[in-house]
């Protein structure tokens, strides 16, 4: 029996079973997958390893703390309520068993009629030795939230830093990939530096701060207008962005950056926007994947060879024009959308139609009143782009409650130059007798100039200071 929202959708006369339909992913695409057949005769189970959807193209402002995660996450189970013909189950897919047309999972097995994969895409690290290990992702929630302790943490260790370049490395912040999530958290890093956390840390010698925006291309926002890119380029540059341009990351260490040529660069925090992949899984299952880790796909988004199995989002490798189509959320959006309604017409035994992306433009956010913009063939800089960019997203979000949450933030971030999403808190693990993990934030103890143990977070609170 299903659980989720109600459980299994009984047919429209007694005895008949609806095909059923699986979506693995709660993101972009499968979402939009299952709304789209709200109104048809089958019964949709959705399955992710999380309860919530994420608005990603916020996720570097969680990082970044300028929102906070139930800012810009939904719950699945809410998204759903009112859809009767669907029901959700908290659950990872280990397995697609392609001949028993069955999903598994570490509990059950699942039969489809029809499946979508939309499980999205995790970072590439291009084989770069000590990236996977030492750079921050930024992808998801779990990545975000601990990276937003960790920039927060430099802080509060360098305020009592007596070994000098110790503090230096802890106020170097290298992020590595200029494309949009790059643009947008180095920009973001920037104003939270020198606008709140310059008026909590008069201790700090802000010259002292760093960051670097490390890129193997010669320009920033590849794709994009030159005329845009430059603006992007100039506007970070204002915002003390140092920009390493032409310049491909070769090793990355506990606390060292290297870049091609030898020259190595002393930091704690290497955030890594470089590139992604697809997600993991399909390639052990028996489906045709590239070396990027994504599907082949048919421009119906069928799998070649395979009925009844359907790939949506960044797993889709689809190419337009000779070009892979882009990782960004319309082609999720529209792919998910086409999945389902390609699924309705293999079961009327229609024909499929095939892919065509409406490209809908460009955003990207450099900070206060800077954007870039491309629309509708022309191209918006500055005030206008930032208004668009502001409108766009926040009509994006899912739940009403996000869009007043988002606006209020961003509105007394505008207002007072403050971020309100300012705590250090331990990262969630699964039961209080787990030890702590990597991703935590550490205690502090460092000596101040008198000698005595200044305790940090993480110590007791009743725990006296001294020597």
């Amino acid at each position: 029996m299903d659980a989720g929202n109600g459980g299994a959708v009984s047919g429209g006369s007694e005895g008949e079973r609806r095909p059923r339909v699986v979506v693995v992913g709660a993101g972009f695409a499968g979402l939009w997958a299952v709304q789209r057949l709200r109104r048809e005769p089958v019964e949709v189970l959705l399955l992710d390893r999380q309860n919530y959807h994420t608005f990603l193209p916020l996720l570097y402002q969680v990082a970044a703390a300028e929102l906070g995660p139930t800012d810009i996450a939904y719950p699945v189970r809410s998204i759903l309520r009112d859809q009767k013909n669907a029901s959700f189950r908290m659950a990872e897919v280990v397995e697609v068993d392609l001949e028993r047309s069955e999903v598994v999972t570490p509990v059950e097995r699942i039969p489809y009629d029809h499946l979508i994969l939309g499980m999205g895409a995790t970072t590439h690290y291009f084989g770069v030795e000590g990236a996977e290990e030492h750079a921050f992702p930024l992808r998801t929630m779990d990545e975000a939230i601990p990276l937003r302790h960790h920039v927060l943490s430099r802080f509060e260790e360098a305020a009592y830093e007596a070994d000098v370049e110790h503090r230096q490395r802890l106020l170097t912040f290298a992020i590595v990939g200029a494309g949009p999530t790059g643009v947008e958290f180095s920009g973001a890093l920037s104003e939270l530096i020198y606008g709140p956390l310059q008026k909590d840390f008069p201790m700090i010698d802000m010259a002292m701060v760093r960051i670097l925006l490390i890129e193997a291309m010669d320009g920033v926002l590849q794709g994009m207008p030159a005329e845009l890119s430059d603006y992007a380029r100039d506007r970070l540059e204002q915002r003390k962005v140092e920009l390493k341009l032409g310049s491909a990351v070769s090793r990355v260490g506990p606390d060292w950056v290297e870049i091609e040529g030898g020259e190595r660069i002393g930091t704690e925090t290497i955030v890594w926007t470089g590139g992604v992949r697809g997600a993991q899984g399909p390639g052990d299952w028996g489906l045709p994947v590239t070396r990027s880790g994504q599907i082949e796909v048919e421009p119906t988004l069928a799998v070649p060879g395979r009925p009844g199995v359907w790939v949506a989002g960044d797993l889709a490798y689809l190419e337009e024009d000779g070009e892979p189509l882009p990782g960004v959320a319309p082609v999720a959006l529209q792919q998910g959308t086409l999945a389902a309604d390609n699924i309705v017409r293999q079961i009327r035994g229609e024909e499929a139609k095939g892919f065509q992306y409406r490209d809908p433009g460009m955003l990207a956010v450099i900070g206060r009143n800077a954007a870039v913009a491309r629309l509708g063939g022309r191209n918006f800089k500055g005030f206008p782009a930032w208004v668009v960019w502001l409108v766009v997203h926040v009509a994006k979000l899912i739940g009403f409650r996000n869009r007043v949450l988002v606006l209020v933030n961003w509105a007394w971030n505008y207002l007072f130059f403050e971020r309100a999403v300012r705590l250090i808190l331990p990262f969630a693990r699964r039961s209080a007798a787990d030890p702590p993990r990597p991703e935590d934030p550490r205690p502090l103890y460092q000596r101040g100039v008198s000698g005595e143990t200044i305790a940090g977070e993480g110590d007791a609170a009743d725990e006296p200071l001294g020597g």
